[in-house]
């Protein structure tokens, strides 16, 4: 499937998610948050968690995540949190850490890259997290406004289309 057929098929089922702008935009936000920190293999589980005792829409959230976060947007959005956690917490995890990580990962294959993640540390998981949630703050208020304002518009689009319908009928 080509990447402009895939965007085309997301954005259909995005807009096709049932519920109050509201929710479709906080569930949208949250997604997205969560999307750009380094937590890919918790991804669902962390929306699911978040998004289900607030009463927002889960589908929405897991939407946004795989738009924010895909292998397209895997090596900037951890290059970028890991320049921010750096930035707030200096020296905890170096480029030649990271460097090795990833060659580690290569040779032992993405089922044991838990493992080695593991063992980078709690300064390597200290400096991406806190890369990762500073990314998330404006992600999410940024998500939330665009998608409250994209439904918000298809609604309108709908009432008015229901309202022609029902006067010519």
């Amino acid at each position: 499937m080509s990447l402009k057929r895939t965007a085309r098929f997301y954005f259909i089922r995005f807009k096709r998610l049932q519920g109050s702008s509201r929710s479709l935009a906080m569930g949208s936000a949250i997604g997205a948050a969560v999307g750009v920190t380094p937590t890919l293999p918790l991804h669902n589980v962390i929306i699911l968690a978040i998004t289900l005792p607030l009463r927002v829409n889960p589908i929405a959230g897991i939407l946004a995540a795989n738009v924010v976060s895909n292998p397209l947007t895997f090596v900037p959005q951890y290059y970028l949190a890991w320049k921010i956690g750096d930035f707030f917490l200096p020296g905890r995890l170096s480029w030649e850490k990271i460097l090795s990580t990833l060659n580690l990962i290569k040779t032992e294959g993405i089922m044991d890259s838990l493992h080695v993640l593991r063992a980078m540390g709690w300064d390597a998981l200290l400096v991406m997290l806190t890369g990762g949630l500073t990314l998330a703050v404006p992600t999410g208020v940024l998500t939330y406004v665009l998608v409250f304002r994209f439904f918000a518009r298809v609604r309108e689009k709908r009432r008015q289309k229901h309202l022609l319908n029902h006067k010519s009928a």
